[in-house]
Parts: C-alpha cells; sequence; structure tokens
C-alpha cells in the first residue's frame, strides 16, 4: 500500500512523513523529489530546459511508478509518500500506473491556514551557507500558493484532508495513522487496469450533439480526455465492443451498430504497447439522451461535448490526430450520403 500525502509547499509532508514511518509498522519512506534530483544529474540540459518543473518530465512520472513497484516487491510493507501533486493529470498518471500494478493508494491532504503556510514559508532556511539559494526555494514555494488553491477542489474530493494549522508532526502524523486505521483515508477510487502484456485492439465511439460536437470522457486512470470505448475482449467483434463500452461507461444502449470512420496503428511507447484502434460514429444525441447519460465514478470523473479545437486542448496529440481524421471521414460520408439522396444523421 502507499499512503500519499499531498499539499502545499512547507505544509509539513516529509516531517510528518519522517514520524509515521515510526507509527505504521512495516513501512518505508519514499520520496519521488530524489528520482527529480537524479533526473537533473543524468539529463542533458537541452531537455531540462524545456520544462520549468521535474514533474513536468513525464520520464519523472514513468520512474515514480516504477520505482514505488519495485520498492514493494522487494520490501512489502507501505511505502509513506510526502509529494505535492497539484496537477490531476499527473494524479491520474501516477495513480492509474499504480493501480495498475495492483498497488493500493489512501491520499492524505494536509491543509494549514495560509497565514500560518506562508510563516512557515518565511522561516525555511534549506541552505545555511548558501542564502541565495534558500531565497529561491522561498520564492518557489511562495509562488506555488495560488496553483495549490486552485487545485484544492479535485484535491479535497480525491483525498482525506487533515488540517496541521495547530499541529505538530508528530501530531499530524498521529491524525494521518488514525485516518488510515478508522478508513476514514480510504483507498482511492481508480479503477485498476492490467498493465497491457502485449498489442491491444480497443474501439472508440464518437457520438454528438445536435450542434455536431463530439463527446469527449475524463478518466480517472490516465491523463488526458479519451473517446468513450476500451479494450476489445477476446473472440469480440471492434463495433460490438464500442457497443458494450459505451453501454458500460455512459448507460447509453446505441440502437443501431455503430459505422467505422477509422483504422489506425498506434506505436508502442514504453510502458503501453500500442496496437490497433478504432473509431466508429456512433450517431447524434438529443438533448434528452444527453442529459440521461451517467457515469462510473471509479474510471470517469466527467464528460462533455466539444468542438474540434476544443479537443485540440483536451486529447493528447495521437488521439487528437485520430479525431480528425475520423471528422473528416465523416465529412466526406455525409457529403456522399446528399448526393445519393441518403437521409443523414440519426
Amino acid at each position: 500500500m502507499i499512503v500519499w500525502i499531498n499539499g502545499a509547499f512547507s505544509a509539513g509532508k516529509t516531517s510528518a512523513a519522517c514520524e509515521l514511518i515510526d507509527l505504521i509498522p512495516n513501512s518505508t519512506l519514499y520520496d519521488p523529489e530524489l528520482i527529480g534530483g537524479e533526473l537533473r544529474r543524468m539529463l542533458p540540459q537541452k531537455k531540462l530546459a524545456e520544462v520549468t518543473d521535474f514533474q513536468d518530465l513525464p520520464i519523472w512520472r514513468r520512474l515514480v511508478v516504477d520505482t514505488a513497484a519495485a520498492l514493494l516487491a522487494e520490501l512489502s510493507g507501505v511505502l509513506v509518500v510526502p509529494m505535492t501533486l497539484l496537477r490531476q493529470d499527473y494524479r491520474d498518471e501516477i495513480f492509474g500506473g499504480l493501480a495498475s500494478r495492483r498497488i493500493p493508494v489512501r491520499h492524505v491532504l494536509l491543509s494549514a491556514e495560509e497565514t500560518i503556510l506562508r510563516q512557515r514559508i518565511a522561516a525555511r532556511e534549506e541552505f545555511a551557507d548558501d542564502p541565495g539559494h534558500s531565497e529561491r526555494i522561498r520564492e518557489w514555494a511562495y509562488d506555488h500558493i495560488e496553483p495549490y488553491r486552485a487545485a484544492l477542489g479535485w484535491i479535497e474530493a480525491d483525498a482525506h484532508t487533515i488540517d496541521t494549522s495547530s499541529l505538530t508532526p508528530h501530531g499530524t502524523a498521529e491524525r494521518i495513522a488514525e485516518a488510515l486505521s478508522s478508513g476514514a483515508a480510504r483507498e482511492c477510487g481508480i479503477v485498476q487496469t492490467p498493465a497491457p502484456r502485449a498489442e491491444t485492439v480497443a474501439s472508440g465511439v464518437l457520438l454528438f450533439d445536435e450542434q455536431d460536437r463530439v463527446l469527449l470522457v475524463d478518466p480517472t486512470y490516465k491523463p488526458g480526455w479519451e473517446f468513450p470505448g476500451g479494450v476489445v475482449e477476446t473472440g469480440e467483434a471492434p463495433a460490438q465492443a464500442g457497443v458494450r463500452e459505451v453501454a458500460e461507461e455512459l448507460g447509453l444502449s446505441l440502437g443501431r451498430p455503430p459505422r467505422l470512420l477509422v483504422v489506425d496503428w498506434e506505436a508502442p511507447r514504453p510502458p503501453a504497447y500500442g496496437g490497433l484502434r478504432f473509431l466508429f460514429d456512433g450517431g447524434r444525441l438529443c438533448a434528452e439522451e444527453a442529459a440521461q447519460l451517467l457515469l462510473p465514478g471509479a474510471e470517469l470523473r466527467g464528460w462533455r461535448f466539444v468542438t474540434e479545437e476544443e479537443a485540440a486542448g483536451l486529447l493528447p496529440p495521437t488521439r487528437f490526430e485520430r479525431l480528425r481524421w475520423a471528422l473528416r471521414a465523416r465529412e466526406r460520408s455525409a457529403v456522399l450520403n446528399l448526393e445519393a439522396g441518403v437521409p443523414v444523421g440519426g
């Protein structure tokens, strides 16, 4: 199991984590910041210059998951992880990767009043022999107070919150241990998708509203938005897999088989194996049908209809290219149907 301690910079995560490992039998401190430090030494400066935070490096997020899995294979027990995560898509990627390895995560947020948080930042002296470096760290912490406030909505919905304004590090650790023991800090309800062991075949279904905007869903277990759909099961036709996934994900029963728009090959990019990707046209939903869409909370957190331009900012590049091909194919098909006198829509 992993106990992930989140919070603003200077919220007391590391101090509480060090106390917590004395309260939880067979537990180990795992600080992903050490991975970031080593990457700064190993990666070329050109690569490091592309980001302002090591969390923005995909290799860091991948190594956080892989290192946690390796540590638990070697040590078993509990990993206590003090690490600020303010981007929900990074949380999805890391926690989803852990879930795929069957590693449960208990997410805890340490929260303090902003005046106290600022006092703690002002008192930080990381490098006594380098006041300039310490000041830069304090400025970094101050600069991240606003992003922390902006992220509180999704973090508080996801994590068990402990107010540390009047707590010592040991008192905070005791509150965390109590929340873990009582079940107040529950296991994150993120879908546990097994890591692929070979190329997969997956089917997505495009659904449109009355303004011809396309429906996208927001998975909890991976970064970026996605089309409704999923992996084709053994012996299952791709179109039928799309129908099944739409019913499972959205509670929607398609009235007719979806029409194939795109077949694409997704190249393997570790840790993903890639494979064939199908996109189907599921037709147009009226306002009443859209209002009845249901989401499985553990797998999808939201949905929305978007224009092609809006989709460019939500979908990862590979998925967006696939969508563009599908939309062009749908437009050509509509033109041909009109020329042949075939009704369009549905």
